[in-house]
């Protein structure tokens, strides 16, 4: 008997989902949350991020957390030179969970 690997929500696997960058990965998991307005994947998302400290002052009102993550993403990135630097490992995980979950 052979086992065939887990697949999520999506119907994807795990080794489907890591192939993708870190970026493709941020893409999809926004995405389905800004879909779901899943507040608590984007804080949690935020608290892994450098400086997590000035993400509290964002505002957190559901209408608004998908632009506001997603300009306070892209703020970020531009700011460090596009990279997730030592966040990408943690950053990677949640946003494949994220994906494999819903």
């Amino acid at each position: 008997m052979t086992e065939t690997p887990a697949t999520g929500a999506g119907g994807r696997t795990f080794d489907q989902l890591d192939q993708l960058s870190t970026e493709e990965l941020r893409e999809q998991a926004f995405h389905l949350a800004r879909e779901r307005r899943d507040v608590g994947f984007f804080w949690s998302v935020l608290r892994h991020l450098p400086n997590a400290d000035e993400a509290a002052a964002l505002d957190g009102a559901p209408n608004s957390v998908g632009p506001t993550i997603d300009e306070a993403s892209a703020l970020w990135r531009e700011l460090t030179g596009h990279g997730y630097e030592e966040s990408a490992p943690l950053l990677r995980a949640a946003f494949i969970d994220y994906l494999l979950k819903h």
